[in-house]
């Protein structure tokens, strides 16, 4: 189990993000989510997660 690691989801195609935190909390982790690449860096700053799932085509 990983005990709360937080995953950072980076994506800007809402239903891929919902996917991927339903199987990710499901698993036991903590998700947060970004919709640009702005939001990410943020967020990574703030929340430093264990892992990046990254939309490699992410507009901008």
């Amino acid at each position: 189990m990983p005990g709360q690691q937080t995953v950072l989801v980076v994506d800007d195609e809402p239903n891929i993000v919902e996917l991927n935190r339903m199987y990710l909390e499901s698993a036991g982790y903590r998700v947060v989510a970004a919709r640009t690449g702005h939001e990410a860096l943020a967020a990574f700053s703030a929340e430093q997660p264990a892992l990046v799932v990254l939309d490699l085509m992410l507009p901008g």
